[in-house]
């Protein structure tokens, strides 16, 4: 993508979860958009807009519409905030999902995390690249390990999966997150 966000582990973390949810964005044939997603009732162009919508709330930008062509309101996103990333003051707190956090603690730990995620979600859907970063995964993982039952209220993911036997630790992650693998 061009870009190098201020060096830090949460920025750095950002910048390559982000890398490589473009990277599978930008290699979706225009026919898989609607291809059905692993989250229940979302097709491909879904898991798109709503990580462009999530990294939209940080930029002023107005949500990805209905009929918007996903993939310029993916890049259009994307360039928002890595501008953001690169020259913004990563240092305000914003109101985040467990309370008051800095920007760059937000899009470091709590948005890298959905990226990751619904990187995997996207390829799935679309027969993409489903190999996540192996040290993301397991900072992701025990990250949210401690906060099981927090993680499964309304809105946030779905019941635990049980993984299958001798599951590597990226399915182990996905099944936590109610992935079916």
């Amino acid at each position: 993508m061009g870009y190098r966000a201020r060096m830090s582990e949460s920025t750095d973390r950002f910048q390559s979860v982000l890398s490589a949810f473009d990277a599978r964005v930008q290699a979706t044939p225009a026919d898989a958009w609607g291809k059905p997603a692993p989250c229940e009732g979302w097709v491909a162009r879904d898991v798109v807009a709503h990580v462009a919508n999530n990294l939209r709330g940080f930029t002023g930008m107005d949500p990805v519409g209905a009929d918007d062509e996903i993939l310029g309101a993916w890049n259009a996103s994307r360039d928002a905030i890595v501008g953001l990333a690169t020259t913004g003051d990563l240092s305000t707190v914003v109101q985040g999902p467990f309370g008051p956090m800095p920007v760059e603690q937000i899009l470091g730990q709590i948005i890298s995390m959905d990226v990751l995620v619904h990187t995997w979600d996207l390829a799935r859907a679309v027969g993409g690249d489903e190999r996540l970063d192996p040290a993301v995964v397991s900072g992701a993982y025990s990250s949210l390990k401690p906060l099981d039952a927090m993680i499964r209220q309304p809105g946030f993911f779905a019941p635990k999966v049980e993984p299958p036997a001798g599951a590597d630790e990226q399915t182990e992650f996905l099944c936590f997150l109610g992935r079916q693998v």
